[in-house]
């Protein structure tokens, strides 16, 4: 994958950053993190970029679309942005302390 200026995404280009919320704080003690991720990403480079950013084991990798919602503005509606988010499921003993991350 490359980026804009010509060259090759490393690690700290494919995570943008984690996502810390109330359901993710909860999804956490299961061994479970989101991170937003860059729009060409795959499975394979969140992977690597995980486990090379915060020296754990990473078991699976699921990605979902965030679309944008419309909202309101006076006479005229715009658009949220639309992003992609990424569940990085960790093996047992493996744990990333995200606030502290972030």
């Amino acid at each position: 994958m490359a980026l804009k200026g010509g060259g090759k995404m490393n690690n700290y280009a494919v995570l943008v950053r984690p996502v810390v919320t109330e359901k993710s704080t909860d999804l956490a003690s299961k061994g479970k993190y989101c991170f937003i991720v860059r729009k060409g990403a795959n499975s394979i480079m969140i992977k690597k970029a995980v486990e090379e950013s915060f020296s754990v084991k990473v078991k699976s990798v699921n990605i979902g679309k965030v679309f944008g919602k419309r909202k309101r503005t006076r006479a005229a509606f715009t658009v949220t942005p639309t992003y992609r988010k990424a569940i990085v499921t960790l093996y047992p003993g493996y744990k990333i302390d995200i606030i502290q991350q972030a």
